[in-house]
């Protein structure tokens, strides 16, 4: 697996918005995360300045404002902290974590069925 830059959990939410709109400039980011957070202007220009610096994003000059592209694609973030998750929490092991929830009552009859569906979807899909 490849190596990915810390993010924090302010800074995920910053990329969420690039990831949904790539190329999107300071005052598209600002706007958008106006909407879903109490952050300054500045709080987020400082967001995305650590992220710029961590090699999260990558950012040109177009006009006078700043545009920036993800550096790190949102499915290879996604997988590695959540194996990064199930190492930390359940050694490793998906079951664990499912047993956990199960044990738990951490999941609605409509959540089992839903993941009964997609395991017998998979299954199938594997046997084809």
């Amino acid at each position: 697996m490849k190596k990915l830059p810390q993010i924090s959990e302010a800074e995920l939410e910053v990329m969420k918005v690039i990831w949904k709109h790539p190329s999107i400039n300071t005052n598209e980011v600002i706007e958008k995360l106006a909407k879903t957070s109490n952050w300054s202007p500045k709080t987020i220009q400082t967001m995305l300045l650590r992220l710029i610096k961590k090699g999260a994003l990558n950012h040109y000059k177009e006009s006078r404002v700043f545009v920036y592209t993800p550096n790190v694609a949102e499915i290879d973030y996604v997988e590695i902290e959540s194996h990064s998750f199930l190492n930390r929490f359940y050694n490793g092991t998906l079951n664990s974590m499912v047993l956990n929830f199960l044990e738990q009552d951490k999941l609605s009859d409509d959540e089992i069925n839903e993941l009964y569906q997609i395991l017998e979807e998979r299954k199938n899909r594997k046997k084809e």
